[in-house]
């Protein structure tokens, strides 16, 4: 029961205002079918808790009616991508979500449209519609709104990303971020501010020293801010109209701040009469929205008050028949907890166990991957980098890893972004959600080690997948130059992989010689699903890391690499420490006359554990090697692999070499004494030798 079907669309934008005279009466009399429906849904949905069937999420949107209504009717699911928040499930029911698909998603069913049960009731979506499924994150998607924008402009489509949330949200840092990009790169977004004085139980003036929330924003060129009541049906048209005409027209973004009542609690865990008078729950039942709209309606002769009453029953069969549907529909299956965690990669065709025996001129990491990326930009014209310092001129990033790349793909491929990491990964997600033929590489920070900021942001796009039941992944790489050996001292030289590794959802690499960079970033960027791409930036220009690196060279996600044979031990490592490790190994055979097997497993998340164990039960010896942490570093999971699937052959106990459980400091002397070396490699190796 949508209004604005593509016909009525068309129609009703061709009108400059609402007015209860300039509306036809067969939409306002859909507008309050929908008010109906809506407000009988949204009280029934505590009752599915209380009978324990599901909803035990429910965010009520009572007192949001006005702006709700007209969010989903501006809305073109044609042209646009809507990002609707908890609250918005009158917004839902306006772009046409249906009440059976609401009551799917309130009880979490298998065939709930929007994650299939896997995500929190409340959370509405429909992807194959552009509505998206949003992240539990207050706000978070207001930078997949400005992502999403950013496409549209590029591919010149005329349509706006809506981003829809309560004005609470936007005191998070990655809010400004997304509403200052859009205004900096004029993107086609409109944001709409559901005010409603509250967040949770933390009044507005606890918030923000403006009285409203948009005009904090006030002093941002190139953005417009219309304020509309949010609560009255035909002023909420009129501003969101306005608001998607002046995006699309004039191509940069709109903020409506929209005033609104909250009439009952923020969830059902929530208590409002805590912190709210009797007077002020008097006076907010007092404007709701509903009742005056039909008052309205009724003075103007669309309806009478005997056809008003024939809609409310109409709504009640409409739901009774939903709900009938609905609890015969499965809940999902346990089994299924593993499906579309991430999706199948590119696989090579050539390269298939991701080695060659090329001769020829050997090459730096860094030209590897400098040349590589160019390389996928040639054959994919849809794939598109960006980052902090990465196309001035002719620097191409700290390291100069994107050197030439802007001369060569212009300003619309290759471009700078603020230095918002949060803001970097978030448009990535949301650019990405255009069109599943976009890659997208970014230099997530421009040292691993300042990459937090963008956390949130990263845990968003490792369950994407998952929480959108396979719907929706972004195709993105990750790169951060990683890791110590340069002297750089805090926020430049740690290694972060221990905390990364924690989140399913996305791959993890690690290369250690050139041409494993180029053949990994390859098959990154060509695979769907996110990709985290650690670069160990000592080895940029590092001789050590020189190789042979075939144009086309592809390496496979989970297939560790043997780089030296043994029999007698085996060192499983990866990046900086590999090359120490081979130094040991090296060093060993020729004093000791013993050979150490190195296996450098290049892929973390997917592991090769199978590789592993075959050469643990060679050498019937292990020593883990990494440059991180040995305290809850990753080779921590590396070891519990080793002696959960090889146990038995095993002749001594399983060791680490890795950092000091500190930071890594700036002096040299610090520096040595913290991170690993071939002679702390040397002492473990010989120690289980010698066992």
């Amino acid at each position: 029961m949508k209004a604005t079907k593509e016909n009525k669309t068309a129609t009703l934008e061709k009108k400059d205002t609402y007015t209860i005279d300039s509306v036809d009466a067969g939409t306002l009399r859909e507008w309050y079918e929908l008010m109906v429906i809506g407000r009988k849904l949204d009280d029934k949905a505590p009752n599915y808790l209380k009978q324990a069937l599901g909803w035990s999420y429910h965010a009520p949107y009572a007192g949001h009616d006005g702006i709700q209504l007209a969010i989903g009717q501006i809305f073109n699911r044609e042209k646009d991508h809507l990002f609707p928040y908890y609250r918005d499930m009158l917004t839902a029911l306006s772009a046409g979500i249906t009440p059976e698909e609401i009551l799917l998603n309130g009880l979490s069913k298998a065939t709930d449209i929007a994650s299939g049960g896997r995500h929190m009731s409340n959370h509405f979506a429909k992807p194959e519609w552009n509505i998206h499924n949003v992240s539990s994150s207050t706000g978070n998607h207001t930078l997949h709104a400005v992502g999403v924008a950013r496409a549209m402009k590029r591919y010149g489509h005329k349509g706006v990303a809506i981003s829809s949330q309560g004005e609470s949200s936007v005191s998070e840092g990655y809010v400004y971020e997304a509403i200052n990009g859009a205004s900096n790169e004029k993107l086609p977004v409109v944001f709409v501010f559901q005010d409603n004085g509250y967040g949770i139980s933390v009044p507005k003036k606890d918030q923000t020293a403006n009285r409203k929330a948009a005009d904090n924003f006030r002093g941002f060129k190139n953005l417009r801010i219309i304020h509309c009541d949010g609560k009255d049906v035909l002023g909420s048209m009129n501003a969101m109209h306005e608001a998607r005409r002046h995006a699309i027209e004039h191509s940069e973004p709109v903020i409506v701040h929209a005033s609104v009542v909250r009439i009952g609690s923020h969830s059902n865990s929530d208590r409002h009469d805590l912190y709210r008078d009797d007077r002020e729950l008097h006076c907010v039942k007092a404007h709701d929205p509903l009742p005056k709209y039909s008052k309205v309606l009724l003075q103007n002769k669309i309806y009478t008050q005997d056809e008003l009453d024939a809609v409310d029953k109409k709504a009640n069969k409409l739901i009774a028949e939903a709900h009938k549907k609905v609890m015969k529909a499965p809940d999902p299956d346990p089994a299924s907890i593993y499906d579309h965690v991430i999706p199948t990669p590119y696989k090579p065709k050539k390269y298939t166990d991701g080695t060659h025996e090329q001769e020829g001129e050997k090459k730096k990491m860094i030209t590897a991957l400098n040349e590589t990326l160019k390389s996928e930009f040639r054959h994919n014209p849809d794939t598109y980098i960006w980052g902090q310092d990465v196309a001035y001129k002719e620097k191409g990033g700290i390291f100069n890893v994107t050197k030439g790349m802007q001369k060569e793909f212009g300003k619309e491929r290759v471009f700078n972004a603020p230095i918002a990491e949060d803001f970097i990964v978030g448009t990535a997600n949301g650019m990405s959600r255009f069109n599943e033929k976009i890659r997208i590489v970014i230099e997530g920070a421009e040292f691993a080690d300042y990459f937090w900021p963008a956390m949130e942001q990263y845990v968003e796009m490792t369950h994407d997948f998952w929480r959108s039941n396979g719907k929706f992944v972004p195709n993105v790489t990750i790169r951060l130059a990683s890791g110590g050996y340069i002297g750089g001292g805090l926020y430049h030289s740690q290694t972060t992989e221990g905390a990364l590794t924690t989140f399913p959802g996305i791959r993890v690499v690690y290369p250690s010689f050139a041409d494993d960079a180029a053949g990994l970033l390859r098959t990154s960027i060509r695979s769907k699903g996110p990709t985290l791409f650690l670069e160990p930036k000592a080895l940029y220009n590092a001789k050590a890391a020189e190789t042979v690196v075939p144009d086309d060279f592809e390496v496979p996600f989970g297939k560790a690499r043997v780089r030296r044979a043994g029999k007698h031990l085996s060192i499983i490592t990866y990046g900086n420490t590999t090359h120490l490790s081979i130094e040991v190994a090296e060093q060993i055979a020729k004093e000791q006359g013993k050979e150490i097997e190195v296996i450098d497993i290049r892929s973390l998340i997917p592991l090769d554990t199978e590789s592993i164990i075959a050469s643990v039960k060679k050498t019937n010896r292990a020593l883990v090697v990494h440059e991180d942490k040995v305290f809850s570093g990753f080779g921590a999971e590396l070891v519990s692999q080793i002696t959960d699937k090889g146990f038995e052959y095993l002749d001594a106990p399983v060791k680490r070499v890795g950092s000091t459980f500190t930071p890594v400091g700036f002096h040299k002397n610090l520096e040595q004494a913290i991170l690993p070396s071939a002679e702390k490699i040397r002492e473990a190796a010989m120690e289980i030798l010698q066992y």
